[in-house]
């Protein structure tokens, strides 16, 4: 076995299936590229065979990403692995290459329950996908779903034949999270010792949070069961309870190398920036006592524990917060600042655009939020690149003004305008709040009938009451679940910024279908 830990990102597919996680081609392809910088070894973009969005945006992954292998799951059928194979032909070119990941359930549960299948014809299932996947791709790798809750004999059996069709890498996933590290590990172990040939493939874990232990189920897997790649995303993003989450994993590694003695390829200086970008991406927030990446993963409020930092930073520090991304960086742009400095220091933050066009027009929105913002950081950069990543052929509506009035003893009224498609719409209303106001009076004209799931507010930066607002608005509607996000000064704007972005995945339709997890 290698002394590397393969590190296989997920974000972009299986952190995408968090109910409201969905993103845009762009926002997918931005959210890769600082994956490459973060050095993950194996980028999974997405499902290409779900849908032709997903397609495109795998499509465009594999066209752009060139150090990082990039990966298409795939079900155990021809039609899926051929999607997936002409999705990744781009990917072919780069020093990364391609890869298939197909699947197919091996529990009693699964196969009666869902596939509807026996043993025997998901057996062959399993072997012919594999055998199919290796003609179109040298790299493939194949995933039993629910594997932890599978009979070891018939699993072993599946994977000893997926092996000898040319499956580079097996992966078992804890697919509801209902694994515990010890058993698991020793599950993983065990498998591989009633495998005759596995030592000719990389073994991998793929574990959910659902009991809180897909970290440790994951290092389980790894320190007693011998695999050698984990699946994981930033932030822990995933379905249910999420997925094992990436930067623990990764500073568990790095920091506790003495135990585990294996090396991880990760520029971990990248972290924290990934982990933004995710977060304001999808709009799911990061909570502050979220290790690595929580805003309080290096506060400090004891006494006795500052004071012990101010004397010898080890006392209560197991990792620097530089080495994990965390900075005080601040750019030096102000509103008298030109058009190359700006376009700098997006490069600098890792904020790739297609187009002149594209950087005029972020550069306009910069200049306007340093009219209304003293103060400029990295997270302002960010979200508002963000704020407008869909593109004009996909923004339905698009707020032109808005005005609001409150004051105590008075109920809250709001005037908003709003262009949808070629037609500009304008809407008041009273409401509870200037932002309830304003989102009844969105809502009057559009007349959605979504239900509102989930309203939440964060500031971008701290310290200061100019901060700009985030605003993440979780809408439903005929089973669909999407989020909208918005950002400025004014929350009551950022909030009908963020209602509108939602009513824009709405008014996509962008199909999504369920995929492994």
């Amino acid at each position: 076995m290698t002394d590397k830990l393969i590190i296989f990102d997920t974000t972009l597919r299986d952190g995408e299936q968090s109910p409201g996680a969905s993103m845009t081609k762009d926002e997918k392809l931005r959210i890769a590229r600082q994956l490459e910088r973060l050095r993950v070894d194996v980028i999974e973009a997405g499902f290409a065979a779900s849908s032709n969005g997903d397609f495109d945006a795998v499509k465009a992954i594999a066209d752009h990403i060139r150090e990082s292998t990039v990966c298409s799951l795939a079900r155990a059928n021809d039609r899926d692995i051929s999607r997936a194979a002409e999705a990744l032909k781009g990917a072919l070119s780069g020093s990364g290459g391609a890869r298939i990941h197909t699947f197919i359930a091996t529990s009693e549960l699964h196969m009666a329950k869902k596939l509807r299948m026996t043993r025997d014809q998901v057996f062959e299932q399993a072997k012919l996908a594999v055998r199919f996947a290796r003609n179109l791709c040298d790299d493939v790798e194949f995933s039993p779903e629910d594997g932890y809750r599978s009979d070891p004999a018939f699993l072993a059996r599946v994977l000893e034949a997926v092996i000898a069709e040319g499956a580079r890498t097996i992966n078992i996933p804890d697919t509801v999270g209902y694994a515990v590290p010890e058993l698991f590990g020793a599950f993983i172990r065990d498998l591989r010792q009633r495998v005759p040939n596995s030592d000719k493939a990389v073994w991998s874990v793929h574990c959910h949070n659902d009991l809180g232990m897909a970290v440790a189920n994951s290092l389980a897997g790894v320190t007693i069961g011998g695999a050698r790649q984990v699946e994981c995303t930033i932030n822990g993003l995933g379905e249910r309870a999420g997925n094992c989450s990436l930067e623990e994993v990764v500073m568990a590694v790095k920091t506790r190398r003495d135990y585990f003695g294996l090396d991880v390829g990760i520029d971990t200086a990248q972290i924290v920036p990934a982990s933004r970008m995710v977060s304001q991406t999808t709009g799911f927030v990061v909570q502050p006592n979220k290790a690595v990446v929580g805003a309080n993963a290096f506060a400090h409020a004891s006494g006795i524990h500052q004071d012990g930092v101010l004397k010898a930073r080890d006392t209560y520090e197991i990792m620097r917060a530089e080495d994990v991304g965390w900075s005080a960086n601040k750019i030096v742009l102000g509103k008298l600042s030109g058009r190359n400095a700006f376009k700098q220091r997006l490069q600098e933050l890792g904020i790739e655009m297609e187009s002149e066009g594209e950087i005029n027009a972020a550069f306009a929105r910069f200049k306007d939020l340093a009219d209304r913002k003293a103060e400029i950081f990295d997270e302002d950069i960010i979200a508002l690149v963000g704020d407008e990543s869909v593109t004009a052929e996909q923004e339905h509506y698009r707020l032109l003004a808005l005005s609001q009035h409150s004051e105590t003893g008075e109920r809250p009224h709001a005037r908003v305008a709003f262009a949808a498609g070629s037609q500009e719409l304008r809407a008041e209303s009273y409401g509870n709040g200037p932002v309830d106001a304003s989102l009844k009076a969105i809502e009057s004209q559009v007349k959605s009938g979504a239900e509102l799931m989930l309203y939440s507010v964060n500031a971008i930066t701290s310290g200061s009451t100019e901060s700009q607002g985030e605003v993440t608005v979780r809408l439903q509607l005929g089973g669909r679940v999407v989020n909208g996000v918005g950002a400025d000064p004014d929350i009551v704007i950022a909030s009908a910024k963020a209602y509108l972005s939602a009513l824009n995945k709405l008014h996509s339709q962008t199909d999504r279908v369920a995929a492994q997890g």
